[in-house]
């Protein structure tokens, strides 16, 4: 007799419908609440590997991959509790992402985009999850790519190709605001300077368009997993030298499960006091990361290491804004 397929909608077993009460108690409890007519909750996300599952509530030691239906469930509570969240390392085989789509409800809607080319793109989507009740598109999604006469401006040899991964700008809009999130994975490379000249391009391209979006009327946001190591290095000073600004109290709180160290990968920022680039027309309020290791499948007793395969070795990094005013 073959194995039964278990459906994400189903009853979970007892232990993890416990699981996953308690941990909507700690996300009341360390995250703001959405609030209709006066907040906008922006995450940012990359999932490891976000791609296949195992129909089972706990995947055993000879399936493949481990990520199954309770560590789905999981991650989906998490994802509720924003608005809209950049989510990286979206791959080929979305089997997972249409299951979560099932947990999360028909009121969220996705963009996505194809499946990156190249060694280097590593088969990856972009994509952003949003809460229809609350947010809309504006009407703008494109991929960036580099003008040549930009990539010759860039000192020689530091930048000699379009991005491993682009970009994606995605424009969104929330009651009488509107701004464009422009979601990144930066290519992690083999030496540091891969990184650096990478980050750099994205800087100089970023203002050029904050700039041109002017006519809009239209803020832009840079959001993603950048693979930036600490604060302060030349990867992060690549990222901030033509005027992105990461929020304060993003500057210390760490970015990933397995390392302790406060590894700067993921970012949210902005551009702000630029003589030439209008201010966000969402007022920044607080931020900071959910760490959900301590909460998350704790009858397994897993190492961070393979909670990372089940859940990610990221942590969703996110940031409350007001629409009012």
């Amino acid at each position: 007799m073959g194995h039964k397929v278990v459906k994400i909608l189903e009853e979970p077993p007892a232990a993890v419908s416990q699981e996953i009460s308690a941990l909507n108690q700690v996300l009341d409890l360390e995250l703001p609440f959405k609030k209709l007519d006066h907040n906008i909750l922006i995450a940012t996300w990359n999932i490891r590997t976000f791609a296949d599952l195992t129909e089972k509530w706990e995947a055993g030691d000879g399936d493949s991959p481990k990520r199954d239906l309770h560590s789905l469930l999981s991650i989906a509570q998490i994802i509720a509790r924003f608005d809209i969240v950049a989510i990286q390392e979206i791959k080929g085989n979305i089997k997972a992402f249409r299951h979560m789509l099932k947990v999360l409800g028909n009121h969220w809607s996705f963009i996505l985009t194809d499946v990156s080319g190249g060694n280097e793109g590593n088969g990856e989507r972009l994509g952003f999850l949003f809460d229809t009740r609350k947010v809309k598109l504006s009407g703008l999604a494109c991929e960036l790519v580099v003008p040549n006469e930009k990539i010759a401006r860039i000192k020689a040899g530091a930048f000699s190709r379009q991005f491993a991964r682009t970009p994606y700008a995605v424009g969104f809009k929330v009651q009488d605001k509107t701004f464009v999130l422009v979601s990144m994975h930066v290519l992690y490379g083999r030496v540091l300077s891969d990184r650096e000249s990478e980050l750099k391009a994205i800087a100089e391209w970023m203002k050029d368009w904050a700039i041109s979006m002017q006519s809009f009327d239209q803020s832009l946001v840079v959001l993603g997993d950048f693979n930036i190591d600490r604060l302060g290095d030349p990867r992060y000073e690549a990222f901030v030298s033509t005027g992105l600004t990461v929020p304060e109290d993003l500057w210390h709180v760490r970015r990933t499960l397995i390392d302790n160290q406060t590894k700067f990968y993921s970012q949210i920022a902005w551009f702000e006091n630029h003589l030439h680039i209008p201010r966000l027309s969402i007022k920044y309020l607080t931020g900071g990361i959910f760490d959900f290791g301590p909460h998350l499948l704790k009858h397994r007793k897993l190492s961070p290491f393979q909670m990372s395969w089940r859940i990610s070795d990221h942590l969703p990094l996110w940031a409350e804004f007001s629409t009012k005013g």
